[in-house]
């Protein structure tokens, strides 16, 4: 990595975080698997979080699911709701085995699981007592009639996510994406302040497009992101799997579903509450992850950049600590960029956009110790960005180098504690 100090800069390793009994409250923005890692230290910092998901991922048993009932991709929100649920008693345990169970891959062997599980007989029932059985196995079953009223569409149980059959079935239940992930929550014992926000609270099926710099027009996420020529297989995160784009991401936007116009583009609303939580949080962080297809899906919304815009709180960027197929050739100032011209709606409609400079979105970035992605340091200052933090990194051989969490949460402790002693209300 480049070097980093300069006069101009904080630079800083993470150290122990003064202790803060009075919650400071975040939001923060991220796909369903990058931040997971460090969801559990979070929680010993505050719980006063809301999460901010995107609902268009079409890869896995998720695109299984929106293609025979439709509807908005539930995967990376169960998977966030199961990384916050309750591991202090040995039911919460056995509710969160059972809902992050995975059936296997042969389609027969996970029918076949399938139907023991939805029929009561599987031993992961054993631990879960009779209420949170009962409610459980109602939205499974309902699930399963939702399936068999299709048959003409035959479901493919391959790798299917126990928790993403819950969740569905809830949402159509209610016909709301909001109160199933409200009975999630329960039923997994989330904390109340705790909370998980779809960045567009819908019942519809949304559909990622991306734009290349070259013209070409990619339409869906997994494609832009991790193409799987239609494999359940769980997808491989790593950049060397899949091959490089024709040429580089310049914007993503939503498109219909309907039909096969590529150009179709849609224009959905930002879930209130998320506007709601912009408006209140102490500080915004976009996390680290796939940078156009978990964190730009939700910035480019009407609202969120105005909102982020005219707030004087932290906005912290975590920047990756590896290069994906997304941002191949990036520096750190490339990743403030693409995230101003997603909330600034750069390149969408022209009636639609704003000019904002960098610092209005992003004014502090954290780095991982020996990541891959160069600190421009003078771009970086040329952005008004002036305030950079190495963090403590752990080289996982799956995915490389990664922040270690405990270092990264006491880093960004820290920020938050420095920042509102410093600015104790906003104008």
């Amino acid at each position: 990595m480049a070097s980093l100090p300069s006069h101009h800069h904080q630079c800083r390793c993470s150290s122990n975080p003064n202790p803060n009994h009075n919650q400071p409250s975040l939001l923060v923005f991220s796909g369903g698997t990058a931040f997971n890692g460090v969801v559990e230290e979070l929680k010993s910092f505050t719980t006063s979080v809301a999460h901010v998901l995107p609902v268009s991922d079409d890869g896995g048993s998720t695109a299984e699911i929106v293609r025979v009932l439709g509807g908005p991709a539930v995967g990376d929100i169960r998977s966030r709701c199961l990384r916050l649920s309750d591991q202090s008693t040995a039911e919460a345990l056995a509710v969160r085995k059972l809902l992050g169970h995975r059936l296997p891959l042969d389609p027969e062997q996970a029918k076949s699981e399938w139907y023991a599980i939805v029929e009561g007989n599987h031993s992961l029932w054993i631990g879960v007592s009779r209420p949170y059985r009962e409610t459980i196995q109602t939205f499974l079953a309902y699930f399963q009639d939702q399936i068999l009223r299709r048959s003409e569409e035959s479901f493919c149980f391959s790798n299917g996510s126990i928790g993403n059959f819950f969740f569905a079935g809830a949402r159509i239940f209610f016909q709301s994406l909001d109160a199933a992930i409200f009975l999630f929550s329960r039923v997994s014992d989330i904390p109340s302040e705790s909370l998980v926000l779809p960045v567009i609270s819908t019942n519809d099926r949304l559909t990622l497009g991306c734009e290349l710099w070259d013209g070409t027009i990619i339409r869906g996420q997994n494609e832009i992101s991790h193409p799987t020529n239609g494999s359940m297989e769980p997808i491989n995160k790593g950049s060397s799997s899949v091959p490089a784009l024709p040429s580089r991401i310049k914007r993503v936007f939503y498109m219909s579903s309907e039909g096969k116009n590529l150009l179709h583009e849609v224009f959905p609303t930002a879930n209130p509450a998320v506007l709601e939580q912009l408006n209140n949080v102490d500080c915004i962080v976009y996390a680290m992850g796939s940078l156009f297809t978990s964190i730009c899906p939700s910035l480019v919304l009407l609202g969120i950049g105005e909102i982020i815009s005219s707030r004087s709180c932290l906005k912290v960027l975590l920047l990756n600590g590896t290069y994906d197929r997304e941002t191949s050739g990036f520096s750190a100032s490339c990743f403030v960029t693409a995230i101003t011209n997603a909330l600034n709606r750069t390149y969408g409609d022209p009636c639609n956009r704003l000019e904002n400079i960098p610092v209005q979105y992003v004014n502090t970035l954290l780095v991982p110790r020996g990541g891959e992605i160069p600190v421009d340091v003078q771009c970086l200052t040329d952005q008004g960005i002036f305030d950079v933090v190495v963090v403590d990194s752990i080289n996982d051989p799956k995915v490389g180098i990664i922040y270690d969490p405990k270092s990264l949460i006491e880093a960004l402790g820290n920020l938050i504690g420095r920042y509102m002693s410093s600015r104790p209300s906003e104008a």
